[in-house]
C-alpha cells in the first residue's frame, strides 16, 4: 500500500480525490513535534541540540499515522514545499521510525501536479530542515532568555521576540517621528479658465521662469501678493505637449504584495488574507501562498494567453508572455500566487462571499499581468500670466488594456482643444491654504511593505508577525485601522534599545535573515549561526542583569484607598496598560481599572459597582463589574453612552444598548432589538 501523509485534512481530502485506490492519504495535522512549553529545550552547551516532544494534542494523531504504516508500506511525505513543510517532513520521519520515506513537493494541487510529483520524489532536504531548526532554536533562545528580563524590569507576562521586537520598534520609530513634526503652513494658487465653452483648472507652478516649491508661499500675505500681481493678467497658453502615456500590469502576486493589496482592497488583516489562501490552496484553487517569487510556468501563461483571446479579444493578451524578475534573493517556492487554471472564473466555482473575494484579487491579478497595456492620450499645458506660469493637465483612456480585468483608481479629465498663442478667459483666481503633514502611520499594508524591504522576516512570518505584536499589546490600531504603540509596547522597545540594541538592530536582524537562507542553501550550518548569536547575546545578558535590574520602574502614589485593606492604591504598569492595584498583592489581590476607563454606568446586576474596561488573560477587551468577584456582570460588547455621558437604554426592555461593528443592540439576550448605527467601535 501506498501511504502519503499531507500536514492538512482538506490537503488529504482534494489530493485523495486526484488518486486512486492505491493511495491513502492521511494528515497530520501541522506539527507532530516541537520544543518543550514550559523550559528552554535547547541544550546551548551541546551544539545547540533542540529536545523535541510530541505535544499532546499531536500523540494521538502520531498513535494513528503509526497503525497505518505497514510492513509492506511505502510512506510518502507530501508537506508544504518551503522550510516549515520540509521540517515537518522530517519530524514525521522521526517520530514515526521511517528510514527511506519518499519526498514529494508541489506548488498546486491539481491531478497533473500531484502525478508529476509522484514521477519525481526525493529526499529529505536536511539545509532546509536546518534552516528552520536555526529559526526556532534562536527565536526559542530570545523569548526564553530575554522575556525573564522585562518581567523583572517592567511586569510580569511580558514577552520578546527576535522578529516581533524589531516590528515593534518600526512601529515607536514612526511614532516619533510623528511627535516631533512640526507643521508648516504653504498656499498653493489655482485658476480657473475657460476655453470653447470649456471651464479647466491649472496651478500656479513659476515666476520668472523659476520653479516655485512647496513652501515658498508660506503665508495669507505671500498669496495675497501674488493675487494682487496678476491683477488684470492676461492668460495665454505658451506651450501645449500631446503625448500617449502607456501603463503596464502589475506582476503576479507574491505572499507579501498579496497581504498588502488584500489590506488595501477588501480591509482583510494579514493573519485573515493567509487563513484564507491557506484554505484556497488546500481545495485545489491556487498555487502556494507562500512564496516570494514572481515566476510563472510556461503552462499557466499559455493558459492565460488562450482565456484572454477567447474572453476579451486578441488585441487584449499582451502579444508575447510577460515573465517577472523577483527582486533580491527568493527561497525555495518556484512560482507566484495564481490561479490554478486561468479558466476557472471567479463565478465558476462557487465560493463563499470571503473566499470569492481574495480568489477574485489572485484571479485579476494573475491574468492582467498577462495583459496588454493600457494607453491613454495626456495633455500638459503651460499658461503665461504676466511674469508668472500656471500648469494643467489632462488624460484620457484610450485603450483600457489590462484594466479591463484589474481595474485601477485614476482620474480622466479632458481639457478643450488647446494651442499655442491661446487667450483664455479666466472666471476665478483661488488662493488655497494647507499644511504639511506627519508622515503617516503603518498600516497593515505599509508595515508589511516595511518589513520586507528591510529583509526582516519571510513570506510565512508576516503575518503571524504583525498578530503577535497586537496580541501581546505592544501595538494597537487606532479608529483609522493604523498602528500605534502602546505604552507598554514603547516602554518595553526603548529598554530593549537602550539595553540591547542589537536584538532589534534593522540590519543585524536583516543579516540574520541572510544567514538563515545561506543555512539553507548548505552554505552554512545551523550550529554556527546558533553561535554566532548566542555567545554576545547571553554576555550581554549576564551584564544586564548585573547592572541594570538594580534600579526598577516604580509603581506611581494616587491618593486613593484600597476598599479592601486600607492601603493606599498605586498606578500599576501592566502587560495591558496601567491600573490601579494593591501594594500587598498577593495578599491583597484588589485591582481596578483607572477612571479613564470606567464608563460611569452602575451596574445593572449589583447595583453597587460600575462598569469598566477589562481584560481576558489573552488581552481581549470586555467590560464588567468592578465590584467582581462578588458580581459577575460582563459585557463582551461596549455599551453606549449619549451626550450626557448616560448609559442609552433599549426601548423595548429597558436593558443597556451596546454596539457591535456597525449595529446597535440590545445588551440582553432575549431581547431582539438591534438597528443601525454610525460608525464601527475602534476593534
Amino acid at each position: 500500500m501506498n501511504l502519503i501523509i499531507v500536514e492538512s485534512p482538506v490537503k488529504a481530502k482534494t489530493i485523495g480525490r486526484f488518486l486512486g485506490s492505491k493511495y491513502k492519504v492521511l494528515s497530520s495535522f501541522g506539527h507532530v513535534r516541537d520544543l518543550p512549553k514550559r523550559k528552554l529545550g535547547v541544550d546551548v552547551e551541546n551544539d545547540f541540540k533542540p529536545e523535541y516532544i510530541v505535544p499532546v494534542k499531536a500523540k494521538k494523531t502520531v498513535s494513528a499515522l503509526k497503525k497505518a504504516i505497514k510492513k509492506d508500506t511505502k510512506t510518502i511525505l507530501a508537506t508544504d514545499e518551503d522550510r516549515e513543510g520540509e521540517a515537518i517532513a522530517w519530524h514525521l520521519k522521526e517520530v514515526l521510525g521511517l528510514e527511506n520515506p519518499e519526498r514529494i513537493v508541489f506548488h498546486e494541487i491539481t491531478k497533473s501536479a500531484i502525478e508529476e510529483a509522484l514521477k519525481n520524489p526525493r529526499i529529505i532536504d536536511m539545509n532546509l530542515v536546518d534552516a528552520q531548526q536555526a529559526r526556532r532554536i534562536l527565536d526559542r533562545i530570545v523569548g526564553y532568555k530575554l522575556s525573564p528580563f522585562l518581567w523583572k524590569k517592567i511586569t510580569k507576562g511580558l514577552s520578546a521576540g527576535r522578529v516581533q521586537s524589531v516590528a515593534v520598534r518600526l512601529v515607536v520609530e514612526k511614532e516619533k517621528e510623528i511627535e516631533k513634526f512640526i507643521v508648516q503652513e504653504y498656499w498653493t494658487i489655482e485658476a480657473l479658465l475657460k476655453k470653447y465653452g470649456k471651464e479647466f483648472n491649472a496651478v500656479l507652478i513659476k515666476k520668472d521662469n523659476e520653479p516655485i516649491e512647496k513652501l515658498d508661499i508660506n503665508s495669507k500675505a505671500d498669496a495675497e501678493k501674488i493675487v494682487k500681481d496678476l491683477e488684470n493678467a492676461e492668460y495665454k497658453v505658451i506651450d501645449v505637449e500631446k503625448k500617449e502615456v502607456k501603463k503596464n500590469p502589475l506582476p503576479p502576486f507574491t505572499t507579501s504584495t498579496l497581504q498588502q493589496e488584500a489590506w488595501k482592497r477588501l480591509h482583510y488583516p494579514a493573519r485573515f488574507t493567509m487563513r484564507i489562501a491557506q484554505e484556497l490552496y488546500e481545495k485545489g484553487n491556487i498555487t502556494y501562498h507562500r512564496t516570494d517569487s514572481v515566476k510563472l510556468s510556461q503552462i499557466s501563461l499559455t493558459e492565460a494567453k488562450s482565456f484572454i483571446e477567447e474572453k476579451y479579444g486578441k488585441n487584449y493578451w499582451a502579444g508575447y508572455f510577460r515573465q517577472y524578475v523577483s527582486k533580491g534573493k527568493t527561497q525555495e517556492a518556484h512560482e507566484a500566487i495564481r490561479p490554478t487554471f486561468a479558466k476557472n472564473t471567479p463565478e465558476k466555482l462557487g465560493l463563499e462571499e470571503r473566499h470569492f473575494k481574495l480568489y477574485n484579487l489572485i484571479w485579476q491579478r494573475f491574468v492582467s499581468c498577462q495583459m496588454a497595456t493600457a494607453i491613454f492620450d495626456a495633455t500638459n499645458i503651460d499658461i503665461d500670466a504676466n511674469n508668472y506660469t500656471f500648469h494643467a493637465t489632462g488624460q484620457t483612456l484610450k485603450f483600457d488594456g489590462f484594466l479591463k480585468v484589474y481595474p485601477m483608481k485614476f482620474e480622466e479629465n479632458e481639457l478643450p482643444p488647446l494651442k499655442k498663442e491661446d487667450i483664455l478667459e479666466l472666471i476665478k483666481l483661488a488662493p488655497l491654504q494647507h499644511f504639511t503633514e506627519p508622515p503617516a502611520r503603518y498600516n497593515e499594508a505599509s508595515l508589511i511593505k516595511a518589513l520586507e524591504k528591510h529583509g526582516i522576516g519571510r513570506p510565512s512570518t508576516y503575518a503571524p508577525t504583525l498578530a503577535t505584536i497586537q496580541d501581546r499589546n505592544y501595538v494597537e490600531k487606532n479608529e483609522q485601522k493604523r498602528f500605534k504603540p502602546t505604552e507598554v509596547g514603547t516602554i518595553v522597545n526603548n529598554l530593549l534599545v537602550e539595553h540591547f540594541p542589537q536584538i532589534i538592530d534593522i540590519e543585524f536582524t536583516a543579516k540574520l535573515e541572510k544567514e538563515l537562507d545561506q543555512v539553507a542553501d548548505g552554505k552554512d550550518t545551523l550550529i554556527k549561526t546558533c553561535r554566532d548569536f548566542y555567545v554576545p547575546f547571553a554576555k550581554n545578558l549576564k551584564e544586564k542583569y548585573e547592572e541594570v535590574l538594580k534600579s526598577d520602574i516604580t509603581d506611581k502614589p494616587t491618593g486613593k484607598k484600597c476598599p479592601k485593606c486600607g492601603t493606599p492604591l498605586v498606578e500599576r504598569l501592566g502587560r495591558f496598560g496601567r491600573f490601579y492595584a494593591c501594594p500587598k498583592f498577593p495578599k491583597c489581590k484588589y485591582a481596578e481599572s483607572l477612571e479613564k476607563d470606567n464608563l460611569n454606568i452602575k451596574c445593572p446586576k449589583c447595583n453597587k459597582g460600575k462598569i469598566t474596561a477589562k481584560r481576558t488573560k489573552k488581552g481581549k477587551i470586555f467590560y464588567g463589574c468592578n465590584n467582581f468577584p462578588e458580581c459577575d456582570f460582563a459585557l463582551w460588547d461596549k455599551p453606549i453612552l449619549n451626550d450626557k455621558n448616560e448609559p442609552e437604554k433599549c426601548p423595548e426592555c429597558g436593558s443597556l444598548l451596546v454596539q457591535k461593528g456597525k449595529t446597535i443592540k440590545c445588551s440582553n439576550k432575549e431581547c431582539l432589538y438591534k438597528t443601525k448605527g454610525g460608525e464601527d467601535t475602534p476593534s
